[in-house]
């Protein structure tokens, strides 16, 4: 069984130096290929439509705005400008969701998005949305992007396939520096001591993204004014905040769970993404709040703690966002997938349980 055993430590250590290094080595080289293609065709839509001014910059061989969900699927945020007119609306009607209604007094010409606002003075998600997928399929048919890149065209998101092995989503989104949303007004918890009162601040500095994502799962009934208010509403995001408060050897558990997750649990059609596990990660955090139970002689006891929250989550067909948790991650996900994830992630963690070498294997 793991523990703090000095040669469970051992092993580990010795598992995030070869194989979390080496599967980080590779999701680099690969995500640095493919963004420079998607930087290329930002340009080529920047030049058909001004406004959607790429914001993929390269600094130090890094690109901001690039989030990786998996070896071969990627997204990059497209940050948008202008949003000053209007109005920032969270009032929990849409779980993860939040609406910009243009300010009183303002009229749509002022915007720099006029044609994207309804006629009830807010700023249409999937308008905008569409019109930028228009503009991606316009670009990748110029002649040196033809042959490699394809719209994929499963839902209103803007993905392509890249070289025919990568999935590359564009989101458009505003930064909300500064600003913290109603529904997540309940965090942090002041009760224990993570996180300390500085990085908590840090975290409500930072804000939070609204991103233009098609969140309406596939197979999910809705009446036609609720399906047309959540395609108009923009999705909360909070990838840079999180990051914030996930450092030294929390990172390290993820990094961890996210190299057996995609040896492990990765299965056609699985519920189990990389953002499930570090939602998993934050909420281990608290249960365990001080810096002493993160320490390498406990990673491997918290990285079962996830596992076993991941097998009940499955199980229970439920997985709340960490700092809106009346969003379920696992919404519209169907439940022979679910059951399988289930019974996938508790034979993972049954061996980590019970084999005192299951690293050296895994």
């Amino acid at each position: 069984m793991l523990g703090n055993s000095p040669s469970n430590i051992h092993q580990v250590t010795n598992y995030y130096n070869t194989q979390v290094n080496f599967r980080k080595s590779q999701i680099h080289g690969s995500m640095f290929r493919v963004t420079k293609i998607v930087q290329e065709i930002l340009k080529e839509v920047e030049i058909l439509e001004p406004r959607f001014i790429s914001t993929l910059i390269e600094t130090n061989g890094r690109f901001e705005g690039v989030i990786v969900h998996s070896p071969h699927e990627f997204e990059v945020v497209l940050f948008l400008n202008q949003m000053g007119v209007f109005n920032f609306v969270d009032d929990g009607s849409i779980p993860g969701c939040a609406v910009l209604k243009l300010s009183d007094g303002r009229k749509r010409s002022m915007s720099l998005w006029v044609e994207f606002i309804t006629a009830s003075g807010y700023l249409s998600a999937r308008k905008m949305r569409s019109r930028f997928q228009t503009l991606v399929g316009q670009a990748i048919e110029k002649p040196e992007f033809r042959d490699y890149c394809k719209l994929v065209p499963e839902s209103s998101d803007v993905r392509l396939r890249v070289e025919g092995e990568f999935i590359v989503q564009i989101t458009c989104a505003f930064k909300c520096n500064g600003i913290w949303p109603r529904s997540a007004a309940h965090w942090p918890n002041s009760s224990i001591p993570w996180p300390n009162h500085a990085m908590a601040s840090d975290v409500k500095q930072e804000g939070f993204d609204l991103t233009s994502k098609d969140t309406i799962p596939s197979g999910i009934l809705q009446n036609k004014q609720a399906n047309s208010m959540e395609g108009d509403a923009w999705a909360m995001c909070f990838s840079a905040a999180e990051n914030i408060i996930l450092t030294g050897n929390r990172r390290k558990a993820l990094s961890i769970l996210k190299c057996l997750r995609d040896k492990h649990l990765e299965f056609p059609g699985t519920p189990i993404t990389a953002y499930i596990l570090k939602t998993l990660v934050l909420f281990e955090c608290e249960k365990h709040s001080n810096d002493y139970e993160w320490e390498d002689v406990c990673i491997a006891d918290r990285l079962i703690g996830v596992l076993l929250q991941l097998v009940s989550c499955l199980q229970c067909h439920r997985c709340s966002h960490y700092f809106l948790p009346q969003l379920d991650l696992l919404r519209g996900k169907p439940v022979q997938l679910l059951d399988e994830g289930a019974r996938k992630a508790w034979r993972l963690v049954r061996t980590l349980m019970l084999n005192s070498r299951a690293l050296e294997t895994l």
